[in-house]
């Protein structure tokens, strides 16, 4: 069975959550308190030394780091994720697309609200929103008459862009201008398999 190495408040480890419930996989879930520094230790960092999750670990032992490599090698023969060339490479630059130009945007100002830090945080918080607020409206003008992401159907393109932009409002966005990305993420959540994101502000 695979061991999903996560934390609580990690939507990028969420994203992989939702993929194993929709492809039906088992999986054992294992929870790390990262302000604690439990990605910094000997045995996490022998999995992944980039100390971050979420981390797969396979069933002979070997890891596979970052999110969107898991996606990719979970989706691999699924519907998720297209065998066409040109299908399968505009699936993965939605992947590129959304750990450049939205994870730290969007990331960190939720963290930063979460942890009750956006007061010393706020020239971080300007700047984050102002990268943030790009590509947001680049998002939203691309699904304008979409009803996913690209041509493909619903693919892991949508799920890997799903988890930090549902959470954006959590670090201060006004999510009601972007109209076409509420109605699409009203329709990731009625896909099989979704499952909400708890999250503890202490964890």
């Amino acid at each position: 069975m695979y061991r999903l190495h996560d934390s609580l408040m990690s939507c990028n480890a969420w994203k992989v959550r939702i993929l194993l419930r929709q492809l039906g996989i088992p999986f054992e879930r294992v929870t790390h308190d990262l302000a604690k520094g439990a990605a910094k230790t000997d045995a996490f960092t022998a999995m992944n030394p980039l100390q971050r999750v979420p981390v797969l670990e396979l069933e002979d032992g070997r890891a596979i780091a970052e999110s969107g490599a898991i996606l990719l090698y979970l989706a691999e023969g699924t519907p998720l994720l297209p065998t066409e060339p040109l299908a399968r490479a505009q699936v993965t630059s939605w992947l590129f697309f959304e750990q450049a130009d939205l994870l730290k945007p969007l990331a960190l100002p939720r963290f930063y609200n979460l942890r009750g830090t956006q007061a010393e945080n706020a020239e971080r918080m300007r700047f984050y929103h102002e990268a943030g607020k790009a590509g947001l409206s680049r998002l939203d003008g691309c699904l304008a008459g979409r009803e996913w992401i690209t041509d493909a159907g619903f693919t892991i393109a949508d799920i890997a862009l799903y988890g930090y932009v549902s959470q954006a409002h959590f670090g201060g966005y006004d999510m009601g201008i972007y109209q076409n990305i509420g109605a699409w993420l009203r329709r990731v959540e009625a896909q099989p398999g979704w499952e909400p994101l708890v999250v503890e502000a202490t964890s």
